[in-house]
């Protein structure tokens, strides 16, 4: 806005805090402990997270573990695999509903996600085609709040209405994405605008890929792997930005609308949701600067200049390596790593596979070299993500949309949670540290 920068160093210099106070007066800065552990700030039922155990007082490393209702996620994945059927739909009925569903109620729920897919009449050209966005998540929290004037019953926080509320937006997300996307393409790529209509028989993989490809060509592969990664990032435990922000928002008691708005502006950002671009960008930075691929000496020379911020964007973080809970192992990365390989000897690009694989491999002794830490870390999900997609021929713009395609469904669960169980509005305190100073009338300043 004009006129604004007069002002910004004296509202920078307002806002500044000096570290040392934080430690004075033992503030959990990101709702985090000093061992990085995270501040223990409510009970949840839906997700586990488990990445380490407390020995005698003491952080202790062990292989990574992700529930869903108590149930591992590796079984899940590895039975639909083993019965070659998709998995996110089972996976969305268990998080809404606490137990698995069996065949009939899988049949019905995934009809019903089926039918629910299509958007409200007139929604399309008036919410999202006439007001296109070149960021597809602002599209989507925009959207999300407009469906709110279509509800006949919105400010019902029953948790029969909030559930038929969650079941049409995890129905609807897909459909809200590609429509987004889309558009984008359209308005500011100068592109040919091309919208399907959603088979009401397609499970959630196949409306996502059918509905973003103008010919909405996709392999079996394809639509295996986009299954089993939207089932891994459906859900991960109260704590983590986006579902806690469900928990907060949901906790003011207010509508559905406004906690997955708030989610997906959680989602967004690049410490979050958007992770998985930063690893594309970063490769894409790597594989510029090395001259071998497979070179262990090269690799991991140039990984440790990436630490120590002397090269790509200077933050010295190597992207898509370590975890706020995960220590020896992040379980979703472990299983798209495994289903990547065979992706990526369709698509011809396995020495670019091998190169992912070798960075994870070197990883965690360069970062005990270059920060002489004894910390353990490993490849999270956002690693392998981006190339998963990448792989799919799904456009970079669509990798953080496509994860709140899936974590709609933990962020429901998660809603219906806080509205039965939470009971108190979410207030925690923040110390002012501004010392107090007398007003100055207007004339004398």
């Amino acid at each position: 806005m004009e006129g604004t920068k007069e002002f910004i160093p004296s509202m920078w210099g307002g806002d500044y805090i000096d570290s040392e106070l934080y430690t004075k007066f033992n503030v959990k800065r990101g709702l985090r402990n000093p061992d990085g552990t995270g501040v223990l700030v409510g009970l949840t039922r839906i997700g586990d997270v488990h990445g380490y155990i407390i020995d005698e007082g003491e952080k202790v490393p062990v292989e990574g573990k992700l529930c869903y209702r108590g149930i591992d996620i590796e079984q899940i994945v590895t039975a639909a695999l083993a019965e070659r059927r998709f998995c996110f739909e089972e996976t969305v009925y268990l998080l809404l509903f606490g137990s698995l569903p069996n065949r009939e109620q899988l049949g019905k729920f995934s009809a019903c996600l089926g039918k629910n897919r299509a958007l409200p009449r007139n929604f399309a050209e008036d919410a999202i085609v006439k007001i296109p966005s070149k960021d597809i998540m602002n599209k989507m929290a925009a959207a999300v709040l407009t469906l709110y004037a279509y509800d006949p019953d919105p400010e019902n926080r029953s948790p029969e209405n909030v559930l038929r509320q969650c079941v049409e937006l995890i129905s609807r997300f897909p459909t809200i994405a590609a429509y987004s996307y889309r558009a984008k393409k359209h308005y500011f790529d100068k592109e040919s605008l091309i919208l399907h209509m959603p088979e009401p028989t397609d499970s959630t993989a196949e409306t996502i890929l059918s509905l973003i490809r103008p010919d909405k060509g996709f392999t079996r592969l394809e639509a295996e792997l986009l299954d089993i990664s939207l089932a891994l990032h459906a859900e991960h435990g109260g704590g983590n930005n986006s579902t806690f922000a469900v928990h907060l928002v949901s906790s003011s008691d207010t509508d559905t609308y406004s906690a997955v708005a708030a989610a997906i502006g959680a989602l967004k950002g690049a410490k979050h949701g958007g992770a998985s671009a930063k690893v594309m960008s970063m490769i894409a930075d790597i594989k510029q600067h090395i001259s071998s691929w497979d070179s262990e000496d090269e690799v991991a020379d140039y990984l440790a200049r990436i630490l120590r911020g002397e090269v790509f964007d200077g933050t010295g973080l190597v992207y898509g390596q370590g975890h706020a809970v995960y220590t020896k192992s992040d379980p979703r990365a472990r299983i798209l790593r495994d289903r990547a390989a065979a992706l990526a000897e369709e698509k011809g690009l396995v020495d670019e596979f091998n190169l992912y694989t070798l960075i994870e491999h070197l990883m965690p002794e360069v970062f005990r070299k270059v920060k002489g830490s004894k910390k353990d870390i490993c490849a999270n999900v956002d690693f392998y993500s981006g190339f998963v997609f990448k792989m799919m021929d799904i456009p970079e713009e669509l990798y953080t949309p496509l994860f709140a395609v899936s974590r709609i469904a933990g962020w429901c669960a998660h809603r219906i949670e806080e509205l039965i169980a939470g009971g108190r509005i979410i207030r925690p305190a923040y110390k002012c540290v501004q010392p107090r100073i007398p007003y100055t009338p207007l004339v004398a300043r």
